[in-house]
């Protein structure tokens, strides 16, 4: 495979995850939200089909594929009008980094429920004040005996009440040189000294978001990821990149989902003796969007092709990735309401609540400005601006 052409495999794993996202739909979906639910039957299900451990090892209880099979089903999910926002977060960065880093304990303990559905982790790391500055993260853990005790805030933590564990970013002392260095730790929202509350949020989604607070938590020895010696960026690029990429692949898969809506809409609506999609004025955006829409897609597909092949020049391409599908399923969107004119804000147009849930591609899981940063300084070679 290159990532110009699927495999027969992929190619199938495409139209079976497609078949099972269409069984459910936007309306399922909404519903959800509104009640305030999580789509957790979809989540099992797809569990249970081998889709939610297509990048997890055999060993493990996965399919042993890659990060690309990964974002084919966060794509397919979302163009199906169900987007799996915390698929993400659980299967790309939590899992990746205990299939990478994690102890072989971890990884017993953890994968396989992964695989199947059965067991959720979410991962925590913006503190109140620090925001995206990792250098200002507040969370501490210290040793104590033979495990460790933390305390500090995180906000906006995805489905905290739907999850087995929290991976959580905190600063600890090296053992060695005894300075400062961050690490993660596995926590479960049930320990004492563990409280969270869901947060309000303006978007239609069926993952909740919450604050959390640590106070005083103990933690066992093997709460440590990966163990003393594993330094934070190796973690960090174990599962950082597979989280762009899918959230990526999750950006173009809503877009293609409003632009699909789009022109049936203006196929099936007739106005002054012809349908809306013989207007240029309308044809036009909606093909520029589609244009853009597989660029991004291509960018997707490659930054996935390169981590699954280990090449060198992927968190350049993740991080440009992330940012050209955020891009380009915004403007999907914001074509796809223009289309249906007023109609397009309506809920029964889809495409209005999809606006609001792409519009979180640009603050999530890393902002829009923080990803121009990136190339500004890493590909262009210009001075850092922060």
């Amino acid at each position: 495979m290159d990532f110009f052409h699927e495999t027969p495999g992929q190619q199938q794993l495409r139209k079976s995850v497609a078949a099972l996202a269409g069984r459910y739909g936007l309306e399922y979906y909404v519903d959800k939200a509104k009640r305030g639910e999580d789509t957790t039957e979809v989540w099992e299900e797809a569990g249970r089909e081998g889709f939610l451990g297509v990048s997890i090892p055999k060993e493990y209880g996965g399919q042993g594929a890659g990060i690309y099979e990964l974002q084919i089903v966060s794509e397919e999910f979302a163009a199906a009008g169900c987007p799996l926002l915390f698929l993400p977060v659980s299967a790309a960065i939590c899992a990746t980094v205990l299939v990478r880093s994690g102890t072989e304990e971890q990884k017993r303990r953890w994968l396989p429920g992964f695989a199947d559905g059965s067991a959720r982790m979410t991962f925590a790391v913006s503190d109140p004040a620090g925001g995206s500055n990792l250098h200002r993260i507040a969370a501490h853990a210290r040793r104590e005996g033979d495990g460790w005790v933390l305390s500090g805030r995180k906000v906006l933590v995805s489905a905290v009440d739907l999850c087995d564990a929290m991976m959580v970013v905190a600063t600890t002392e090296d053992p060695v040189t005894g300075k400062p260095r961050m690490a993660l730790f596995i926590v479960p929202p049930d320990l004492p000294g563990v409280s969270y509350e869901r947060v309000p949020m303006a978007l239609t989604a069926a993952t909740g978001q919450f604050d959390v607070v640590f106070d005083e938590v103990r933690l066992p020895a093997d709460g440590l990821v990966g163990g003393d010696t594993t330094a934070l960026r190796h973690l960090f690029t174990s599962g950082l990149n597979p989280e762009r990429i899918t959230f990526a692949a999750w950006s173009t898969g809503l877009g293609r989902f409003a632009i699909d809506r789009a022109v049936r809409y203006a196929t099936e609506r007739s106005v002054w003796n012809t349908t809306l999609g013989a207007h240029q004025g309308l044809a036009h955006p909606l093909a520029e969007a589609k244009i853009n829409l597989e660029l991004a897609r291509m960018c997707v597909h490659k930054a996935a092709w390169l981590y699954d092949n280990g090449q060198d020049g992927l968190g350049e391409v993740a991080n440009m990735a992330k940012f050209a599908a955020a891009e380009a399923a915004i403007k999907a969107a914001d074509r796809a309401v223009q289309i249906f004119g007023g109609h397009g804000m309506t809920e029964h147009s889809g495409v209005g609540i999809v606006y609001s849930m792409v519009r979180v591609a640009h603050l999530a899981p890393v902002s829009r400005e923080m990803l121009l940063n990136y190339v500004a300084q890493n590909t262009l070679g210009l001075e850092k601006s922060y």
